[in-house]
């Protein structure tokens, strides 16, 4: 019969295995721009940079000095399928110029005055790659069709 601390000593050794184990990775499934829908998150994207503007570069460190500067900018990206607008934050904006191939990991749809715009947040990942081979698709701007949320009745 076991003791108490053999009890323990045994369920203590069982979590650090599970905690040693590396979690299955899954190969990323690549989606294409005209597939993306509001609302939705976790797309992986291949997709070059067509132009880059900047809209907001703001110096916080007045207010303290562990902060460091905010940068926006919103760049127009696209694939074969079609375009849409990007906002890069902070250190992706210095990945994002215009000619670029870019492979956006863990981006999700954010809704900014009734238009899609893509985004990464701390989760994701932005990565310059080698130049795309494809040509884009620049008459299928997603950022442009405008969205309207609308309540249904229940009954």
């Amino acid at each position: 019969m076991a003791t108490q601390a053999q009890i323990e000593q045994q369920e203590s050794s069982n979590a650090s295995a599970s905690a040693s184990a590396k979690p299955v990775l899954r190969k990323p499934v690549f989606t294409k721009v005209d597939q993306l829908k509001p609302g939705t998150g976790g797309h992986t994207l291949t997709v070059m940079v067509l132009n880059f503007n900047t809209v907001l570069q703001k110096d916080r460190r007045s207010v303290s000095q562990h902060l460091r500067p905010t940068r926006i900018a919103e760049c127009l990206i696209g694939d074969e399928t079609g375009t849409i607008i990007f906002t890069a934050r902070n250190d992706q904006v210095d990945l994002m110029k215009a000619g670029t191939t870019v492979i956006l990991r863990n981006a999700k749809i954010d809704m900014f005055k009734g238009s899609m715009r893509l985004a990464v947040d701390k989760w994701g990942r932005v990565e310059v790659t080698e130049p795309a081979e494809f040509a884009v698709k620049e008459d299928n701007n997603l950022s442009l069709v405008e969205y309207e949320l609308v309540n249904v009745a229940e009954e």
